[in-house]
């Protein structure tokens, strides 16, 4: 492949997304955990993946700056390949938990450089003004595959829970192949030269202290936990609620078919939220994104009936609603040298305060055993406290800086 093929890294990418978020696992993982360790396990589990991710955030979108995307979306798919690996064939504790760094490895890889590629690849066919629509194709196409995986999932693990994994690490190897075929995006030459770093991390200086790129910063950081709320404690919810019903055995198949159910609603919000977005307005879109993750968190926290089993359905629903439009507005406001730095630098805060978070809940939680809905009601009633906060400093903020990118001049 030539390498300065950008129209074809635009082709591969909703397929790159598609095949990543072939995760048949995802419906069955705390349930897999929590049969073979423990509830308070599984949660630091969880903590472990995304301390791995943190503590890979920064150095992989410099990684990605310096070398490049193509070589840095590569290490990402080896990376998931041995995670997904490890998972099906390892046991005990260490296991799980080196499993975890390896999968939180390859998140890490990928974050911020495969919305790079796509924008760069964009901007060197003078395509700019399609990343909000080519955003939203890539994410339905991964929330298909996601759709597609959790109902397959679920339904694997009848036969063996470790089926889902096996399939997952398939997965992976197609991820592998698409990145073997992407050609490294062309870059606009920056200010800084070969070399200096410091000065290159420096130059992350000016983007986190813009108005709209640090109110941005804080909405992702904030959505990406509230986002992950319900994927960590929807799975021992939903066995609560169906146990309550003497449905306790059917918990995965249940999970996997909610999952598969809220990834078709995240895919059909998305064919509306670009007409809904220059309807309200970019602050107001967002805003209300958050305030439905708040919501649904709420729900979880003062209900465990089925009922509150349909709302998990919209659990993505809020990501439809902010996450293209947030990349869209934040990448014209990078540099070339700088973006996929500052976007891991992002996710390493959320990882690392969610992270943090989910220890303190596992300190409350039952070291043996299934997890009980007092002890999630509790968890989740702190969230939503301090979601209610935020979201009332986000508005304030908003009032004050100039959220929505001001209009195209035509020429």
């Amino acid at each position: 492949m030539s390498s300065d093929d950008p129209a074809k890294n635009i082709a591969l990418y909703p397929w790159y997304q598609f095949c990543r978020n072939l995760v048949f696992w995802q419906a069955i993982w705390f349930l897999f955990f929590q049969n073979r360790l423990s509830a308070a396990e599984a949660i630091l589990l969880y903590a472990i993946y995304d301390i791995g991710t943190t503590a890979l955030e920064v150095p992989s979108g410099y990684l990605s700056d310096r070398i490049g995307r193509r070589f840095t979306l590569i290490a990402s798919a080896i990376a998931g390949v041995l995670g997904v690996l490890l998972l099906s064939f390892g046991g005990g504790f260490a296991a799980f938990a080196l499993a975890q760094v390896f999968l939180g490895a390859s998140t890490a890889f990928n974050s911020g450089t495969d919305s790079a590629v796509l924008f760069e690849s964009l901007n060197a066919q003078d395509r700019q003004d399609e990343v909000e629509a080519q955003e939203l194709k890539a994410w339905r196409f991964g929330f298909a595959a996601l759709a597609l995986s959790a109902v397959l999932g679920g339904a694997m693990s009848y036969y063996s829970e470790v089926l889902p994994f096996l399939t997952s690490a398939l997965a992976s190897g197609a991820v592998l192949v698409i990145c073997l075929k992407f050609s490294e995006p062309p870059h606009r030459a920056g200010t800084i030269p070969q070399g200096s770093e410091l000065l290159r991390l420096a130059s992350l200086r000016p983007a986190l202290t813009q108005p709209v790129l640090a109110w941005l910063f804080l909405l992702s950081v904030l959505m990406y936990g509230f986002s992950h709320l319900p994927f960590v404690f929807g799975q021992p919810f939903i066995l609560e609620a169906l146990a309550d019903v003497g449905l306790a055995a059917e918990a995965p198949v249940v999970s996997g078919a909610t999952s598969a159910v809220m990834m078709l609603l995240s895919v059909a919000t998305s064919l509306i939220a670009l007409r809904l977005r220059h309807a309200i307005g970019l602050p107001a879109i967002l805003m209300l994104a958050f305030a439905m993750q708040i919501v649904l968190v709420a729900v979880l926290a003062l209900t465990n009936s089925l009922f509150a089993i349909v709302l998990l359905f919209f659990r993505m629903v809020p990501n439809s609603l902010s996450q293209p439009f947030i990349l869209a507005r934040t990448q014209p406001l990078l540099a070339d040298d700088s973006r996929a730095t500052y976007l891991s630098l992002r996710s390493f805060c959320a990882r690392l305060l969610f992270a943090g978070s989910l220890y303190l809940a596992s300190l409350s939680t039952t070291t043996s055993g299934q997890m009980v809905y007092a002890e999630l009601q509790q968890v989740l009633g702190w969230y939503v406290t301090i979601g209610v906060v935020a979201l009332a400093a986000l508005v304030v903020w908003a009032r004050r800086i100039r959220i929505e990118p001001p209009p195209t001049v035509s020429a």
